[in-house]
């Protein structure tokens, strides 16, 4: 299993962590997501899968639901 771990800015709520999840959740290998929600601020989330994951389907999948990778 490998871990990442990245900012993501512009959460402020359970919503908005759901749908960071979702999408993150949704890429291929990814096996589990973890925020730890800081309101309005820089969130760390923890992605957990199968093999590397390419920093560009990572960004899309955050943009997708609508926040940035800081």
């Amino acid at each position: 299993m490998r871990t990442t771990t990245i900012t993501v800015s512009g959460m402020t709520c359970g919503h908005c962590v759901g749908a960071v999840q979702e999408e993150l959740g949704a890429l291929p290998g990814v096996t589990d997501v973890a925020v730890e929600l800081n309101a309005g601020g820089d969130s760390p989330v923890t992605i957990t899968s199968e093999r590397d994951l390419d920093d560009g389907a990572i960004s899309a999948a955050v943009d997708e639901a609508g926040y940035e990778v800081k």
